[in-house]
């Protein structure tokens, strides 16, 4: 993005609101400005008629004057600084709400291209940036080029042919700040890569600490990590080293035009063309005058930081959905849940080759209807297409004869609940996992789904029961109860049309039971598409479709099948063997 759009959208989307406050931070800068530069003119004053001609009368009030000009100073500095904070925070916020809202509404095939951690270095790595470009880099624009300003007026003041001498250290300095600002730009770009690194790796971290322990890959761990902590040192090192060249540039630039004004002043003084009390006054205006400077040069070095982070946040905020409702969409109605492929055609944008190719299947409202396949044959696909998580290349998919692609896509969900074998639970209460399904159910029904799906036998042996805190994807359940909590949660929903992906092999019988139980009472007279794992569930279904390698194989009931379809005899067989 263009430098000039990046500025636009800060301004038009994030800062314009706090416009107010802005211009209040401005104001108080003035003040900030003109307390400094009364503090170099007063030591004028102060010298001539304290020192120089020895005058009493003004003993208490310069000294006064200087302590309010301090304290005007500081208070003007502190409210400036706490404006633009208050600012920063606002914008800061906003930002990563935007971004939160955006990844929460964006597409899966989206989200899958990148890792999580990625995104959550952007929302608080790069924001952070942003931040400081919209507080710190407005404030020093304000106060500082106000308060050089000021003191220059001073030096002015004091001696115009000195000031002239001076003012060649702003351009010089200017020059360092421009080169040394696009370099941190490209090196801060570096750091946030590495800063995705890290943050995707501690997400892996912690998500498969159990596999590190029992491979005893502990020692493998702690070198990867101080690998990416290594690399990401040296990047932010780099960072801070380009930010300190500035010092040693300033103090040559300032120590050379001190011994100038120096030798210059003493021939001036020579000539009784500059008094003690100017050189004092001017020599105090300029080394004030050094810190602003110093600030305004290393302000391009924060801003092409911020724009460097806008460029990476913007596009995420910007991302446009490949999954969208038509302006035409009706709202989808369930008559008797007939679900139907037309001649679907599909490909992972990210693989090569098809992984369905011009299916078409009929799953008949009110019946379950099973998918037999090896692995990878596309069964899972068929299921995430239906609520389009996912959008086909051609074809068509209907229900109740109405094509999912004109109806909105907020009715196709609310009509489907799905449960996986890959069971996703929050680190929450369990009455909060199954109350996510709806949140305006009541206590009674969620009591209710719970014992229709065997919970209730587990959530009453916890001591907080339904409030019980289950930890990150429920850790302190065992496999067949999260399973369960999963079933409740898809009971609650009370959705027309199921989508089951089986994960009862791994679990004893006795856990399989219970489950197979709350499977048929969520199944029962629902539209119900199952990717068969167990024989059960086999025998239990109203039609079957065997894929291979994304295509339709053979269908029919399961009698049939083990006659005429070689693949599911073998598929069968080896389910009996298990």
């Amino acid at each position: 993005m263009e430098k000039k759009t990046i500025y636009k959208r800060l301004y038009k989307d994030y800062s314009k609101k706090y416009l107010n406050k802005i211009i209040l931070s401005g104001l108080l800068s003035i003040l900030v400005a003109g307390s400094t530069s009364a503090i170099a003119w007063l030591l004028d004053p102060a010298i001539k008629k304290l020192f120089i001609d020895k005058d009493q009368s003004l003993l208490f009030f310069i000294p006064l004057m200087i302590i309010l000009a301090f304290t005007i100073k500081g208070l003007s500095l502190y409210f400036a600084k706490k404006t633009l904070i208050d600012v920063g925070e606002e914008v800061k916020k906003k930002l990563q709400y935007d971004m939160v809202k955006s990844l929460i509404g964006t597409d899966t095939q989206i989200i899958d291209k990148k890792h999580s951690g990625k995104f959550v270095s952007n929302i608080t790595y790069d924001v952070t940036h942003i931040t400081n470009l919209l507080t710190h880099a407005i404030l020093s624009l304000f106060k500082d080029s106000l308060t050089l300003f000021g003191l220059l007026a001073v030096m002015f003041f004091q001696n115009w042919e000195l000031t002239l001498i001076s003012i060649i250290m702003i351009p010089l300095a200017a020059t360092s700040a421009k080169i040394l600002g696009k370099r941190i730009g490209k090196v801060t770009t570096e750091a946030q890569e590495k800063s995705g690194f890290l943050t995707t790796y501690l997400v892996e971290l912690f998500k498969n600490h159990k596999l590190m322990k029992i491979f005893q890959k502990e020692n493998y761990e702690k070198d990867k990590a101080d690998k990416h902590l290594d690399q990401l040192k040296e990047k932010n090192k780099k960072i801070q080293t380009v930010y300190v060249r500035m010092s040693p540039i300033m103090e040559i630039l300032t120590g050379i035009m001190i011994a100038i004004l120096i030798f210059y002043s003493g021939k001036l003084m020579s000539l009784g063309k500059l008094g003690i009390n100017n050189f004092f006054s001017f020599l105090a205006a300029m080394m004030l005058a050094y810190q602003p400077v110093r600030a305004l040069s290393t302000l391009s070095m924060t801003l092409n930081q911020g724009l460097s982070a806008a460029s990476r946040i913007i596009p995420i905020i910007d991302q446009k959905n490949y999954i969208y409702d038509l302006d035409s969409a009706e709202n989808l109605k369930i008559n008797n849940g007939n679900i139907e492929f037309k001649n679907v055609t599909f490909a992972y944008e990210s693989e090569e080759g098809k992984i369905l190719k011009s299916i078409n299947l009929k799953f008949k409202g009110g019946e379950m209807t099973a998918l037999a396949g090896h692995s990878g044959a596309g069964k899972t696909t068929i299921l995430n297409l239906i609520p389009r998580f996912y959008d086909i290349q051609s074809g068509d998919i209907t229900i109740d004869n109405q094509s999912i692609y004109k109806t909105t896509i907020k009715s196709l969900r609310q009509n489907i609940s799905l449960v996986s074998q890959e069971t996703t639970l929050f680190d929450d209460t369990i009455k909060n996992n199954i109350k996510y399904a709806n949140e305006n159910a009541s206590d009674e029904e969620i009591f209710e789904s719970a014992k229709k799906s065997y919970c209730d036998e587990f959530i009453k042996n916890f001591p907080n029961k339904y409030e019980t805190l289950i930890g990150e994807n429920g850790v302190r359940l065992s496999g067949g109860e999260k399973q369960r909590l999963s079933i409740a949660r898809a009971m609650l929903k009370k959705s027309s049309i199921i989508l089951l992906d089986e994960a009862t092999s791994s679990l004893d019988s006795e856990t399989e039971s219970k489950i197979q139980n709350a499977l048929e009472i969520l199944t029962k007279n629902k539209t119900t598409i199952v990717i068969a794992h167990r024989i059960s569930t086999i025998l239990n279904s109203n039609n079957i479709y065997v894929i291979d390698s994304g295509e339709i194989l053979d269908y029919g009931k399961h009698e049939d099948l083990l006659v005429k379809c070689k693949l599911y005899k073998n598929f069968y067989e080896k389910q009996i063997q298990k």
